[in-house]
């Protein structure tokens, strides 16, 4: 908004955007969304596309944790946290896109993390919606590329916020009370590499590339986990080919897609 660009920025509790508010007027547009309600989701994007006549950069970024062992969880804690990370983020893309198709383009930046990537014993729950919300937008990112919609998975490693502090912890079940590698929540900010200024900045300039990238990995931390991990997986690959190649039908034929 500091560039004379206008926002519409939907939260829970909307008042805590008031300073912004004050200090920048009719450029900031602001609604009540929460993202687990597909009816409220729908109607609040196609309010803020009427109001402002052209959106050019959607950003998806509701998203909750919870620590502890699989386990442990309750079924209210998988409930809150699918419907908002996987499914809240599935219904703002649905709502979004035919705004965005019928303007003749734009852009859907999409908030994943390096945990979409790898997973970590203790946080099971959020990297099933985060791997699952990448499936999701790679899919869609293919479908609606005719449309001159470019979509980017922003993928950010441990950021300095407070969604950690803010995330609640199971219960613990004794079985898992000795297994120091389960993540309880008790990350210092000495282990939080990533700056949160920089990671909207690197945002930004996303909404103004030519040609975005399909993923966009942020922090030292998520470049060094995420490509050791595809590095491992592309070996563990490698090493079961003969079987994964030995599992075909005797008769069967490529097709000729020529």
């Amino acid at each position: 908004m500091e560039r004379g660009d206008r926002v519409a920025a939907t939260l829970r509790t909307p008042a805590r955007l008031d300073d912004l508010a004050e200090m920048y007027g009719e450029r900031l547009w602001r609604a009540r969304l929460d993202v687990r309600d597909p009816l409220d989701v729908r109607s609040v994007v196609g309010q803020a596309f009427e109001d402002l006549d052209r959106i050019d950069v959607a950003v998806s970024n509701a998203g909750i944790g919870v620590y502890g062992a699989a386990e442990e969880l309750s079924d209210d804690q998988i409930d809150q946290v699918i419907s908002t990370n996987l499914t809240g983020s599935i219904h703002f893309a649905r709502a979004v896109v035919p705004h965005l198709r019928a303007q003749g383009g734009g852009r859907l930046l999409q908030l994943s993390s390096m945990g979409g990537a790898v997973a970590f014993p203790g946080f099971s729950l959020y990297h099933a919606s985060k791997w699952g919300i990448e499936g999701f937008i790679e899919a869609l990112a293919q479908e609606i590329r005719p449309f001159g919609i470019e979509v980017t998975l922003v993928e950010p490693g441990v950021v300095e916020t407070p969604f950690y502090a803010s995330a609640p912890s199971t219960p613990v079940i004794d079985a898992y009370a000795d297994n120091p590698e389960i993540v309880r929540g008790d990350i210092p900010p000495e282990e939080m590499p990533g700056d949160a200024e920089k990671v909207v900045r690197a945002m930004i300039e996303l909404g103004e590339e030519e040609d975005p990238p399909a993923r966009l990995l942020l922090g030292v931390d998520a470049y060094t986990h995420v490509t050791a991990a595809w590095r491992e997986r592309l070996r563990a690959a490698e090493v079961t080919s003969d079987r994964s190649l030995g599992a075909v039908r005797d008769d069967w034929v490529a097709p000729d897609r020529a």
